[in-house]
């Protein structure tokens, strides 16, 4: 709490020493009205997980549909503006879904515990934030979506994971932003609880600096009480090169602590007798994970290589200790994330506009990857693990219908003997989400 007074406190003294050298967003308000925006979202969702190499009736296949509101007020005019906010979800499921699963849509409980095939027909959920700023700093409190490297919220289902806390942002000094903040809440994107995934506290903080058109750096850091701390970093440069084309190289990684009460999956060496069933080591473990990247663009052609690494006595963890399943900004991450203890992973990725083509909008993606070198508990032979990818999404580009989009992604995901048990296990997904966005005002 200290640590997230402090940085909160070392911003807005920033905000007021400095404000007078640089452009001020709140100087610019317009007004509580006059800067009002308001959008909602529909979302049919399908995500369809063939497990090839268990029991019958352990497939998951969900679809649903959702509307996802985002309504924002200006800030009031003065040296200190004040706004609100609010952000929800309202979604029902198409069809039984008797075999649901996949973070898209909650169970119903009975004394505690979900019921297998027992899904909500439908639901809502949401919450509201107020806000201050002052210069070009922002301080908000309330429900957010978060979009933080070390504490992120899961976008990829039906409806988005929300938190409840405190957030501080700065942009005093030009090319660089400040944050700070703290969560005591986390829900998560299947979860009617406000706050399912039980996050005791969260305190985060982080900065992003651009050196240049072409360089940029970042540093976030995480501490979520009783489960872990962690920290990221990021490098990017793009070389221009001839003819329109360049090079980017990208460097990202993470070091992470884990508590000996944090949930893993991965464990080797010492580890709780109940390992096993909880997931809990029952020590202390730590995984450093890095990745590096470079890739080459040109027109409408995409060529990207990546090479990923873990290290440590734990491969690397970020669902449950402290959001849902989304803080892993690393290339090799698709239907698996390649992040087992001690993996080291490759990827061919390849990506094509065909705005040469008359179909401005249309992109297709497709990639590879391959991992090895996995230690598995209880297991001597290393794990191993490859993924095929392809995805096609097309965006409107103009008319009523302009920014629709829909989305269509293949993975085939294979793993050898040793490490088919021990993660996602053989499986073929599709994923299909259309999403109509519609501005309110």
């Amino acid at each position: 709490m200290q640590k997230t007074q402090k940085l909160t406190l070392a911003i807005l003294i920033q905000a007021a020493l400095i404000s007078t050298a640089y452009a001020s967003e709140q100087s610019e308000a317009k007004g509580f009205i006059e800067d009002a925006e308001g959008s909602v979202l529909f979302r049919t969702g399908f995500i369809d997980r063939d497990k090839k190499n268990v029991p019958a009736g352990t497939d998951t296949r969900s679809s649903a549909q959702s509307a996802i509101f985002d309504l924002e007020s200006g800030y009031t005019k003065g040296v200190v503006g004040f706004g609100v906010g609010i952000v929800g979800d309202a979604s029902f499921k198409l069809g039984d879904n008797k075999h649901a699963g996949n973070q898209m849509i909650p169970r119903e409980t009975l004394n505690g515990k979900k019921q297998a095939g027992d899904t909500y027909d439908h639901w809502a959920r949401g919450g509201a934030n107020v806000k201050a700023r002052i210069s070009n700093t922002e301080v908000r409190y309330g429900t957010q979506v978060l979009d933080l490297p070390v504490l992120a919220s899961n976008t990829g289902r039906m409806v988005p994971e929300y938190f409840e806390g405190v957030l501080a942002t700065s942009r005093e000094i030009n090319g660089l932003e400040l944050t700070a903040g703290k969560f005591t809440k986390n829900q998560m994107s299947e979860q009617i609880n406000t706050d399912g995934n039980r996050l005791d506290q969260a305190v985060v903080w982080g900065a992003k600096y651009k050196f240049s058109d072409a360089l940029n750096a970042s540093y976030f850091g995480l501490d979520s009480k009783n489960k872990l701390d962690r920290h990221y970093v990021n490098a990017n440069y793009k070389q221009a090169l001839a003819n329109d084309s360049s090079l980017t190289y990208d460097f990202s990684g993470y070091h992470t602590k884990f508590d000996k009460n944090a949930t893993t999956y991965s464990s080797t060496g010492e580890v709780a007798p109940d390992y096993a069933t909880t997931g809990v080591a029952g020590v202390e473990k730590t995984n450093n994970i890095w990745a590096i990247s470079g890739t080459y663009n040109t027109g409408a052609h995409n060529l990207m290589l990546a090479y990923q690494q873990n290290t440590g006595n734990v491969g690397y963890d970020y669902g449950q200790n402290a959001d849902g399943f989304q803080s892993v900004y690393l290339p090799n991450s698709y239907l698996s994330d390649f992040v087992g203890n001690h993996e080291k992973s490759a990827q061919v990725q390849y990506s094509y506009n065909f705005k040469n083509q008359g179909l401005a909008g249309l992109n297709w993606t497709t990639a590879y990857v391959y991992g090895w070198d996995i230690n598995v508990a209880g297991q001597t032979n290393e794990g191993k693990e490859n993924e095929f990818f392809n995805q096609v999404k097309y965006t409107v580009q103009s008319g009523f219908a302009k920014d629709a989009s829909l989305r269509v992604r293949n993975s085939i995901y294979r793993a050898n003997n040793v490490y088919e048990n021990a993660y996602i296990g053989d499986t073929n997904e599709w994923r299909v989400f259309l999403d109509i966005p519609v501005k309110l005002f």
